[in-house]
């Protein structure tokens, strides 16, 4: 049995060393587990806000041996949702109607491919993969203005509206960001940007580049329509926004769509400003420390994928943190912080890193 088990691992690493069959199945992988995160976060989220407001939240299906009850809800959930009906409008375009909801979701799940999830592993190591990060978070608004354009809806189009004011408000904020970040790093190459930031704590894009970090996490929160920007959903005003004619599965999509941005923004928050797969004992522990060679100790205090899920962790909590806790800014007053606030910020921090790079301190020292 042993045996069987070894020649079977062996001829796993084998086919895996052969290119296109080691991307095709880190894509599975990669998008088999963010669709399990996904269905976790929404479990979470209805936790952790219960926990906020002194409630148990879903706790009725399913649990482990008398743990996690409820850990089952996000399967029920999408169960409810694919049993129930799509109904299509017989006004509206039906063709822009159903795939609007893809436009809104693959480009949530394609940034993955070039996001550096460990030292040695990124599906594509593209050397514009910045470009290609902005180009795909850009493309999400066109879902969100078909949607509400072919629901042939008053009600949709005016939350469509204002959903794509609101992101391209942002987008600009989010861009200007990453210039300053461009700038530090001198690559458009994710996993240069994450190298770049080498050493301990304060030697992470966060600290020079705090501004920076603020407005683009904030635009993050804004571009994903949650609270407390989810002008998109404000019931009193525009009933559910611009998918107020969606329901069933195709409602589950947009639904995905926005939880698989919100873990987007959070793994791009971390590798742009806080190191990434980097761990923050790197600056305290020389290269050739005796506790680095003990194999479990080793492995967990080193680069690697754990640190990233964890800056990943502490982002998404905050985003649902932010909700618990933030009333619904109105419309005016989240336009104001978007082009008032935000994006002067960003320009005048982008003067002062040509200052900073001028002088020569910082991450320019060295350049």
């Amino acid at each position: 049995m042993i045996d069987w088990i070894k020649s079977v691992w062996s001829a796993t690493v084998a086919l895996f060393q052969i290119p296109w069959v080691a991307s095709t199945g880190w894509i599975l992988i990669v998008t088999v587990s963010l669709i399990l995160s996904v269905a976790f976060t929404t479990l979470w989220e209805r936790k952790v806000i219960g926990w906020m407001q002194l409630r148990k939240g879903p706790n009725r299906v399913g649990s482990i041996f008398g743990f996690v009850p409820g850990i089952f809800q996000p399967f029920a959930d999408v169960l409810k949702l694919l049993i129930k009906e799509v109904v299509i409008p017989a006004e509206s375009n039906k063709v822009l109607f159903r795939l609007a909801p893809m436009i809104t979701l693959i480009p949530a799940f394609a940034i993955w491919a070039v996001i550096p999830l460990d030292p040695n592993l990124v599906i594509a190591d593209v050397n514009a993969g910045l470009l290609y990060v902005l180009a795909l978070t850009s493309v999400g608004v066109y879902g969100v203005i078909m949607a509400g354009w072919a629901s042939n809806s008053k009600y949709a189009f005016l939350g469509a509206m204002r959903s794509a004011a609101q992101i391209v408000a942002y987008e600009i904020a989010m861009g200007f960001a990453l210039v300053g970040v461009i700038m530090a790093a001198g690559s458009l190459n994710l996993g240069d940007i994450v190298r770049h930031q080498q050493g301990a704590l304060l030697a992470w894009n966060w600290f020079w580049l705090f501004p920076l970090f603020v407005v683009y996490f904030i635009s993050g929160v804004a571009e994903t329509n949650r609270a407390p920007f989810d002008v998109a959903e404000g019931e009193s005003e525009i009933v559910a926004g611009f998918h107020v004619e969606y329901s069933g599965i195709a409602f589950a999509l947009f639904f995905l769509a926005e939880y698989a941005n919100m873990i987007l923004i959070s793994a791009l928050t971390a590798v742009f400003f806080l190191g990434g797969w980097l761990s923050p004992l790197d600056g305290y522990l020389p290269a050739d420390a005796a506790i680095r060679n003990v194999p479990f100790v080793g492995l967990v205090l080193g680069d690697g994928f754990h640190w990233l899920f964890l800056k990943l962790f502490i982002f998404l909590f905050l985003f649902l943190w932010l909700r618990a806790t933030f009333p619904r800014y109105r419309y005016d007053q989240i336009m104001r912080l978007g082009w008032k606030i935000l994006i002067p910020v960003t320009i005048v921090w982008i003067a002062v890193e040509g200052v900073f790079a001028y002088l020569k301190v910082g991450p320019w020292k060295v350049a």
